[in-house]
């Protein structure tokens, strides 16, 4: 993925049902992800066309992966499970060989996916998340 999908793949993230926008996937902060992150992410494409996604980047120790997007038409034809093992293999070639995903709770066709494919829900975790004073004043209605 590069800087040059981004509109394509914010059409799809707008109409992918269960998927949690917020401002920091605005253009500007996803091209620092992007360059943070190079050679990680990654888009299918049917032509010219895009239609699927996946954001995936590390804090040195762990991946995390964002975003995995199937346009509807396209969905069940293994394109998000080549999205995330190319994600993942990207990952293990520099030696991080542990990822973490986010998955709204309601998202039940997402949890569904994910287990097919060999992930696990963790139990024994809680997300916690802090927000700048200027960010939280700024966002406060995105904020959840």
């Amino acid at each position: 993925m590069t800087m040059q999908d981004y509109d394509e793949a914010m059409a799809l993230w707008q109409i992918t049902e269960g998927m949690g926008l917020r401002p920091a996937d605005k253009r500007q902060h996803i091209a620092r992800y992007l360059k943070r992150n190079p050679g990680l992410s990654f888009v299918a494409r049917d032509g010219h066309r895009l239609i699927g996604t996946v954001l995936c980047g590390h804090d040195g120790r762990r991946g995390y992966l964002h975003h995995l997007a199937v346009d509807k038409a396209y969905r069940k034809q293994g394109i998000g499970r080549a999205l995330v093992e190319r994600a993942l293999e990207a990952m293990r070639a520099i030696d991080i060989n542990k990822c973490h995903l986010f998955v709204i709770k309601t998202n039940t066709p997402a949890i569904d996916f994910w287990r097919r494919i060999g992930w696990f829900e963790r139990n024994d975790l809680v997300t916690m998340s802090h927000f700048t004073n200027a960010y939280q004043e700024n966002h406060e209605n995105e904020i959840k």
